[in-house]
């Protein structure tokens, strides 16, 4: 069960518009790409208002920093409940995480979430302490019972270069125990922060304010990393008012947006793609955007 009404329309623009990305030479899209696409009735919707279509939605993958999201929901509910010490320099990393993707702040966040630092390899029964610790994001997730965040898993810190000592251990040898979500927990998670549906109003426009971002041309270029420009946010027209947090790493090229075309309800896009191709290509995501916005102003 969708947290969104199925509408057949949506759904059969977005299949013919994934296979003709496909045939504008991106062999493979079809098995490599996910989906998680809602309307909106009116300019202040509620949790489970919209109308949507999806496309392997259900199917997890590695997140890359759209993973942040989630901390950054976890971070605050922690504030809440008083389970973390408020401070500026807590602030900043989660500004920094948001609006900046800092993995370094990322890590700090992680760390004060489930009381664990990184360091050399643990031995028993330290280890198997600190991995118990490590998994606290997801038995929080699992307290919302959405069907979305069943096999969801949020435990790992983001890199540049890559994770070392216990941190590499708990990647396992074959890496399975890397991040993993679907487009529509992120979706059905991002929906909740836009509508105050998961937290308190106050915290809920604290995460929005971190994930607005700046269409404009100078302050766009003024920053290569502005996570608009190679991502949804680079098909919407310029007066557009746009909250998101992409995602980008050698193989992996995502973005989970929620944004406003002049005067027309809000729209929810989750766009995770895989593979080194679809993560270099730059025009995938705008392409994505730039279609669907059309077809909503038919």
């Amino acid at each position: 069960m969708a947290f969104y009404r199925p509408e057949q329309g949506m759904q059969s623009h977005l299949a013919a518009l994934i296979d003709r990305l496909a045939d504008d030479g991106r062999p493979g899209l079809h098995d490599q790409i996910s989906v998680t696409w809602v309307r909106y009735d009116g300019s202040s919707p509620t949790s489970g208002s919209g109308m949507g279509a999806g496309w392997s939605d259900q199917k997890q993958r590695y997140p890359a920093s759209v993973v942040k999201l989630i901390y950054a929901v976890a971070a605050e509910h922690w504030l809440q409940r008083d389970l973390i010490p408020d401070s500026e320099e807590l602030r900043r990393a989660l500004l920094d995480m948001l609006a900046d993707s800092s993995n370094d702040a990322t890590g700090l966040i992680v760390d004060l979430l489930t009381g664990t630092t990184s360091g050399p390899t643990l031995r028993s029964p330290f280890r198997e302490q600190w991995e118990q610790q490590r998994f606290v994001v997801n038995d929080w997730l699992q307290t919302f019972g959405w069907p979305e965040l069943e096999h969801i898993n949020c435990c790992q810190k983001t890199w540049g270069d890559g994770p070392y000592g216990r941190e590499k251990a708990f990647y396992r040898g074959d890496n399975s125990n890397r991040n993993a979500l679907c487009t529509a927990a992120v979706g059905r998670m991002l929906e909740a922060v836009m509508t105050d549906a998961v937290l308190s109003p106050p915290a809920c426009q604290r995460l929005r304010d971190r994930l607005l971002r700046s269409l404009d041309l100078t302050a766009r270029a003024a920053d290569p990393e502005n996570q608009v420009d190679g991502f949804l946010g680079g098909g919407l027209p310029p007066k557009s008012l746009l909250w998101s947090k992409a995602g980008w790493m050698s193989e992996a090229r995502h973005d989970a947006a929620w944004w406003m075309v002049e005067d027309q309800p809000p729209t929810l896009l989750i766009v995770f793609s895989e593979g080194r191709k679809q993560a270099a290509d730059e025009a995938l995501l705008p392409k994505i955007a730039k279609a669907l916005v059309a077809y909503q102003a038919i």
